[in-house]
């Protein structure tokens, strides 16, 4: 018997059905389908998990300095203590005895393998494992994958990768938490750290820093008006109010004449294709959606079989997507008017701007999968036609411009000024519904910025011809940096901190980024449930108190730093490409947890009073349900931390107050 597991009962069922296997084994939610010699069944994401510290030690379950560093000789796994999660793995137990063969269907990523691989290693798989590798859930993805299977061993290195990634979130989480805590924190408080979490909640941090001790700076602009458009002096802000008066008086009742005159013609390329990361922030700028609603939005169209694997860091296609490009497009009904031009055409563009097999590893781009649309909420409707004009998009020509300069003089001072005229608008017209965003789809460009590149046609002037003029001296102030967004944080955890404009260098350092595209959002809902993190004015990121004093209290800078957290998420890059061994990445987290517990042990530093100076939180109760995480606050109601290893528990207040009086009484 072939035993098939899926990552989620939708997912079984939808395999079952093509495979011929229509007989339910099914009680509560648990078991599965079987017939024309196979069983399918399923897991509920992670069914088991890395041990706790008190499973390998029992004197390591009290929160002790003198524990510390826990590192286990070796790292084991145990099923998660929900009920029917143990009672699944019985079920994919009992039908490994009977197996010849096992295909791993589980969701095609790090993570998924992982979930997989530990699944199999607890029910004691002795037989031959076969990967099923696909893109999307349509039948033809699923029929062409089943044709095409692959060897587990292909993958062995992105088991690897998500071991190491793992037990290094337990390395350096368990000790650097329990470490700060008894060290630093008052009674009752806990000081969460983590890998990623930490880093991340530094950038907001330092940028809040920022804002608060920022000086602003007086500057003037000189600028004058001709012919109703405004020049500005070429000099740009003048720093010295002393010099800008002068300059004022020197142009002041003198002719400007127009000394040049230039045009370019120039093009402007289509917006890259969607990866998560690219979507998540415009679903931000867009419909003020956080990255979580983004995620959870986007693996809703997927799971409904219209959009392709969301969990990806490219923005490009394979060469194989090519030939299946046109019948994508004669899917997207609803959008006949935008495809029918392009469909049209003998040959549909090819680009090496969208198709790059080089920039593509385990999945390509997020694009429509051209299966029929209904059904969808208004959210899902909503980022659909964002994925599906992006992709459509892709193939429409160039937008052409004509760029003019126009450089001018009043006596010794220059000015300047541009505009541009769109010629012919290519790929623009796919966006005509909403122009803000056809101006914006390709950058993260502030309002001044915005104004300033805006399609302005400038009248025609003429070398040499001069006028009268209007001249103004303006004083203005510097700026600070502004708050983070969760769409602008997402591209500070992508680039490591880095403040990058272009797409191109974008692209190049993703792999030094912070977390990988499918756990950043989870990352930035953490900050907010452990009250890190609060959100204000609508869209703006603020450490709280607590936050602010855990960062300060770190005194251990590879915890906090950006740039060093994302050379880990490169290693972990390397692993998965077989560049670097995991027990090499794994030994050398060992010896940061052993540098860092002498190091924190050796200093002097005390809580700083941005800790303290909010009430205590006591530590939080272990959840009842799954025994693993911690209830703790999020922003609308009390639930377990361990959410995303699939537990979904929630209690009241009054149940998190009884919960929390039997913890302390401990």
């Amino acid at each position: 018997m072939i035993v098939c597991i899926a990552e989620k009962p939708s997912v079984a069922k939808d395999i079952a059905a093509l495979l011929g296997a229509n007989r339910r084994v099914v009680e509560r939610g648990v078991g599965y389908m079987e017939g024309n010699g196979y069983q399918v069944t399923w897991t509920f994401g992670h069914l088991c998990t890395l041990k706790e510290p008190h499973d390998y030690h029992p004197e390591w379950k009290q929160w002790s300095i003198s524990a510390l560093p826990m590192i286990p000789d070796r790292f084991g796994i145990k099923p998660i203590d929900i009920d029917n999660y143990k009672r699944q793995l019985e079920v994919i137990e009992r039908l490994m005895q009977t197996a010849t063969m096992v295909i791993n269907c589980g969701d095609a990523g790090q993570e998924g393998e992982l979930i997989q691989r530990w699944v199999l290693q607890r029910t004691r798989c002795s037989v031959p494992v076969k990967r099923l590798w696909i893109s999307s859930l349509t039948d033809e993805a699923i029929r062409e994958g089943f044709q095409n299977l692959r060897d587990a061993s292909d993958f062995q290195s992105l088991y690897e990768a998500g071991l190491a990634r793992a037990i290094g979130d337990w390395l350096l989480g368990m000790n650097a938490t329990r470490l700060y805590t008894v060290r630093y924190a008052p009674r009752g408080q806990v000081l969460s750290i983590g890998r990623v979490q930490t880093p991340t909640l530094a950038l907001i941090v330092q940028r809040q820093m920022e804002i608060e001790h920022f000086k602003p700076e007086a500057y003037w602009e000189l600028k004058t008006l001709y012919r109703e458009v405004a020049f500005s002096a070429e000099k740009g802000r003048y720093q010295d109010q002393v010099k800008a008066m002068q300059a004022l008086e020197v142009i002041r009742d003198r002719p400007l004449t127009i000394t040049s005159v230039k045009k370019k013609a120039g093009k402007e390329l289509p917006p890259r294709l969607f990866d998560l990361t690219s979507l998540q922030v415009a679903c931000n700028k867009k419909f003020g959606l956080t990255a979580e609603e983004a995620l959870t939005t986007i693996q809703s169209l997927y799971e409904k079989k219209i959009t392709t694997y969301p969990r990806v860091d490219t923005t490009y296609l394979s060469d194989d997507i090519y030939p299946k490009v046109r019948d994508i497009l004669l899917g997207l009904v609803a959008y006949r008017h935008l495809t029918t031009p392009i469909v049209a055409e003998k040959a549909i563009r090819k680009s090496k701007k969208v198709f790059d097999n080089s920039k593509v590893t385990d999945h390509h781009a997020i694009i429509p999968t051209g299966q029929p649309v209904h059904g969808l909420s208004a959210r899902e409707g909503q980022v659909f036609d964002l994925v599906a004009r992006h992709f459509i998009a892709a193939f429409y020509p160039d937008c052409e411009v004509s760029t003019t300069t126009v450089q001018a003089r009043v006596e010794e001072v220059g000015f300047k000024t541009s505009g541009r005229e769109v010629l012919k608008p290519g790929w623009r017209v796919v966006f005509e519904q909403d122009k803000a965003q056809a101006r914006k789809i390709e950058g993260d460009k502030d309002e001044e910025a915005e104004e300033q590149d805006s399609d302005k046609v400038l009248p025609a002037f003429v070398e040499g011809e001069s006028g009268p003029h209007q001249p103004d001296l303006r004083e203005k102030q510097t700026t600070p940096p502004k708050p983070y967004t969760e769409a602008t944080l997402l591209r500070a955890m992508e680039t490591a901190g880095k403040l990058v404009e272009s797409e191109e260098l974008r692209e190049v350092m993703k792999e030094n980024g912070i977390g990988r595209p499918s756990t950043r959002a989870n990352i930035i809902e953490t900050l907010f449930r452990r009250g890190y993190i609060v959100k204000e004015k609508r869209s703006q990121l603020k450490a709280t108190a607590t936050g602010i004093g855990l960062i300060q209290t770190i005194n251990y800078e590879l915890l906090k730093s950006a740039e060093l957290t994302g050379q880990w998420e490169y290693k972990l890059r390397q692993i998965e490409r077989r560049e670097l061994a995991a027990a090499d990445f794994i030994h050398s987290l060992k010896e940061m947890v052993v540098a860092l517990v002498a190091e924190v042990m050796s200093g002097r530093s005390s809580i700083p009073p941005a800790v303290t100076s909010e009430p205590n939180e006591p530590i939080a109760p272990l959840c009842p349900r799954c025994g693993v995480g911690r209830i703790i606050r999020g922003r609308t109601a009390y639930g377990c931390s361990a959410y995303a290893s699939g537990c979904n528990y929630r209690m009241s207040f009054e149940e998190y107050e009884q919960a929390l009086g039997a913890s302390l009484s401990r």
